[in-house]
């Protein structure tokens, strides 16, 4: 079994890197996602006991007081940080410019959905996972489109 400090890689690309102890995340570690999150942790025998997840962008997720993007602060973290941007100038995700969404997709959040195949991919067009029901209700209801775009860049007369 695995012993010592080491690299292990997860059959969706989430890669560990830290302790290993009988073949188990043991002691400090992180885990890195493939689309560049990581979780820093301090593990015991393959549980985490504490942690700290922190997004592409460098925000660190806090389970207490979590305020981004709460009912009363609604803007991106690219905007807490930098600003907002001139009015009529629309912020449509929290990458900007956002990511051009292909014909059919929408944009959920850590790739693009074809609801037709019902795969998500990530924005390099690798394969992430098909999308159950619940998923497939959730990004229909609430994500950006790619024609919705089109029609917000005609000329307004």
């Amino acid at each position: 079994r695995m012993e010592g400090f080491g690299y292990y890689t997860l059959p969706m690309g989430t890669e560990y890197r830290g302790s290993l102890w009988d073949g188990m995340f043991h002691g400090q570690g992180e885990l890195r996602c493939p689309t560049g999150g990581a979780y820093r942790a301090l593990w015991d025998r393959g549980l985490p006991t504490q942690g700290k997840y922190t997004f592409t962008d460098g925000l660190e997720y806090e389970q207490e007081k979590w305020l981004y993007c709460d009912g009363y602060d609604r803007r991106f973290y690219t905007e807490i940080c930098s600003g907002f941007k001139p009015p009529g100038i629309a912020q449509f995700t929290n990458l900007d410019p956002p990511k051009i969404i292909p014909k059919g997709c929408y944009d959920c959040g850590d790739g693009f959905y074809n609801p037709k195949t019902r795969i998500v991919v990530d924005y390099k067009r690798k394969f992430l996972r098909n999308a159950d029901d619940d998923e497939h209700e959730w990004i229909l209801r609430t994500c950006r489109k790619a024609w919705d775009l089109m029609d917000e860049q005609e000329p307004k007369p």
